[in-house]
């Protein structure tokens, strides 16, 4: 009878020689079984880490029975800097009702924070830490017009307060829309599969050569935890915000100078469109000749304008008339259509600054 070695055994023995060979052999490092791919990840993380930062945010609150006033952890998050002035990048919602905010940067030092502007609409808030004796350095900023489904993304925070962490994913899909707090639509965002979880929010999304795509922002996931589906804010949307909040300390948008009835109301009247509550004295709207709701002298109630397209878009809700004029600035010329009394009215109107 012939006997032989069992194939997993010759496999086995194989291995531990190829692995006496490679640890005896002192020239070997162990740079040398890093993949390109690999040597990115670290290139990048190396180089981006000293920019992300940790963001508390407490709250203050006033004792039941010695009516003393405490400071509350109310939550924590992730931020990054914006440039060497000390100005940092973070979600809104991470900041959402603080009484105080508390930056820690990656040198262990923290400092109290400043609210130069904040935007509920895009998800986004400004702050600022007066440092001058540690070197601030801001990310690169890169073009998140010119992402591709399936480019590499890395993203670095803070999930679960745990500082400073890596994931690795790809671009899972574009233009894609959330909701911020204020129930405004974030248009354009960033779909990824790297990893995003709680606290992980208001940090960097960075491509491969280490530039800054994106802020991440929220997740779907039924358990609060990563699920694979995260969302980045572009960088498109913070090259144009983050002058406006520095100068104005809020989203600049153009006005028509009119109030408007909630959605809710519109829904329930089966109203497409958005109705104009009120026009503004001495604002665009009124002088064009749109008009409010009103009543006549039996004490009906009479629609005004309902403001159905500008410029031909298509208007259903308050959300997407915000965010056509937002696509504008004061002194532009837009083409308002509306509905009034079942008759279609088109009103050319220069759109107003906002008040300060």
């Amino acid at each position: 009878m012939k006997w032989s070695w069992p194939t997993s055994f010759i496999a086995g023995a194989i291995t531990v020689i190829l692995f006496a060979s490679i640890t005896q052999d002192k020239a070997v490092a162990v740079t040398d079984f890093l993949t390109s791919d690999e040597q990115n990840n670290i290139a990048v993380f190396q180089a981006a880490s000293p920019s992300v930062v940790f963001v508390t945010n407490t709250q203050l609150r006033r004792q039941r029975f010695s009516l003393n006033v405490m400071e509350i952890p109310r939550g924590s998050g992730t931020g990054f800097i914006w440039d060497q002035t000390g100005l940092i990048v973070t979600n809104f919602h991470v900041v959402y009702g603080a009484n105080k905010i508390t930056i820690t940067l990656q040198s262990g030092k923290s400092h109290e924070a400043k609210v130069i502007g904040l935007s509920a609409e895009k998800d986004i808030a400004l702050l600022k830490i007066d440092v001058p004796d540690e070197a601030l350095q801001g990310l690169p900023l890169g073009d998140s017009n010119a992402l591709a489904v399936g480019r590499k993304v890395m993203a670095i925070g803070n999930p679960f307060a745990l500082d400073t962490s890596l994931t690795v994913g790809v671009v899972s899909a574009l233009n894609r829309e959330i909701k911020s707090l204020s129930n405004r639509t974030i248009k354009n965002v960033i779909q990824t599969d790297a990893a995003i979880n709680p606290g992980n929010s208001g940090g960097p999304l960075l491509n491969s050569k280490g530039e800054l795509i994106g802020v991440n922002t929220s997740i779907v996931s039924p358990s609060g935890a990563s699920a694979g589906i995260g969302f980045a804010i572009p960088v498109s949307t913070l090259k144009e915000l983050i002058p406006q909040l520095l100068k104005y300390g809020r989203l600049y948008r153009p006005v028509l100078g009119i109030e408007t009835m909630s959605d809710s109301w519109s829904r329930r009247l089966n109203i497409k469109g958005v109705v104009v509550f009120s026009v503004k004295q001495g604002y665009p709207a009124e002088q064009a000749g749109m008009v409010g709701v009103r009543e006549d002298r039996r004490g009906k109630i009479h629609l005004g304008d309902v403001i159905i397209a500008i410029d031909g878009e298509p208007v259903t809700n308050e959300d997407g008339m915000l965010s056509l004029l937002e696509q504008h600035q004061p002194g532009d010329k837009v083409k308002i259509t509306s509905l009034r009394d079942e008759a279609i009215l088109n009103y050319d109107i220069v759109l107003a600054q906002p008040e300060t």
